[in-house]
């Protein structure tokens, strides 16, 4: 809905009734509007907002005789119009700088600490989703054969980090021939990532099928390996799954306890949320938006981290529809920004 829709006390209103539901969880009156000091009016005036404001969706009555809620519209609302950049909440979030390991940690520790920086801070549970390595871009290819069904695939970033898959494999290639498979790709397509290389080598395989065909069908199987291999073995890290299971007031158990059964299938979480992967800086999705099962009660704050244009990964808490929006989503950012500045360092200090 437009945001003129709404007047300037019409967005007070509504503001006010937001954060007193997630601050205190119950139906809010136009008596507590009226007397809150930022708001300067009557409870009639009050009591005529807020049925206007149900009238176009953004409050529901629970019962007659109770206060109003914001429904999942008032709180995307709230979301994308309301939130002031200089609230309290954002400015008093903690200075997240020299918490990450850098000399010393692998890749894995420094993503399980942003998880639990996310956890801890939002008090909800904090995920993040490591990097595919068939997606970065790459300065430098490597497969090593480590026994007859195993393949090491080595790639290092622009940036200098190193990642690493193990891939289960019976494809029939000698180590001669995975070498010139990664002198053809680093010669080929550096600066591209395995994605770019198998679209890329399915075109050329029509044009150059007399000379080239054997090599380019087993570089192009080997390519795809890889990015079959991440679609079976996606890694997420979760932290915080007690808080929410402490949040029983908030959720429809059942429905809470099949929710953790899907984290478990994590490649289907993984690729929920890959699908919001973008080059925007956080994302927020409300209930049905989310387009999970059994999230109706919950919100989403998730972001990407990278370097420069290159996302690597995503990140964010997942907790109850009643989150303080005005701290989440600027704690998410900011956690992003740190992991994408700590992994640009990390990288610099790891030699394949």
């Amino acid at each position: 809905m437009a945001e003129s829709v709404l007047r300037d006390k019409d967005k007070r209103v509504l503001t006010l009734i937001v954060e007193h539901y997630v601050r205190d969880g119950r139906p809010v009156s136009s008596g507590v509007i009226a007397k809150d000091r930022e708001f300067h009016g009557s409870s009639a005036t009050v009591r005529n907002i807020m049925a206007r404001l149900e009238s176009q969706g953004f409050l529901s009555q629970p019962h007659t005789s109770a206060g109003r809620v914001p429904t999942d519209q008032g709180l995307r609302y709230y979301v994308n119009h309301l939130l002031s950049e200089g609230s309290p909440a954002r400015n008093a979030l903690p200075v997240i700088q020299d918490i990450f390991p850098q000399r010393t940690a692998d890749l894995d520790s420094i993503l399980v600490q942003a998880s639990h920086l996310l956890a801890e801070y939002s008090d909800n549970l904090g995920f993040v989703i490591s990097p595919q390595i068939s997606r970065v871009q790459f300065e430098h290819v490597r497969f090593i054969r480590i026994s007859h069904q195993r393949i090491m695939a080595i790639l290092v970033t622009p940036f200098q980090m190193v990642l690493t898959e193990t891939l289960e494999s019976d494809l029939a290639l000698s180590q001669a021939e995975l070498d010139r498979a990664s002198q053809h790709l680093n010669q080929s397509f550096r600066g591209k990532s395995l994605l770019d290389v198998r679209d890329a080598l399915l075109q050329e395989l029509p044009k150059s099928r007399a000379r080239y065909e054997d090599i380019l069908n087993k570089l192009t199987d080997l390519v795809r390996v890889v990015i079959n291999s991440e679609e079976d073995e996606n890694r997420i890290f979760i932290q915080g799954t007690s808080r929410l299971l402490g949040k029983a007031e908030l959720f429809d158990m059942r429905k809470l306890r099949a929710l953790f059964q899907g984290f478990e299938e994590k490649a289907s979480l993984v690729k929920l949320l890959g699908d919001f992967i973008s080059l925007d800086r956080v994302k927020v999705l409300i209930g049905a938006e989310v387009n999970f099962p059994n999230v109706e009660d919950c919100s989403l704050v998730l972001s990407h981290y990278g370097t420069g244009r290159q996302v690597l990964g995503s990140l964010g808490i997942i907790g109850p529809k009643r989150i303080p929006y005005e701290m989440i989503i600027p704690l998410v950012d900011r956690v992003a920004k740190r992991l994408s500045q700590a992994i640009t360092v990390f990288g610099r200090e790891v030699s394949l």
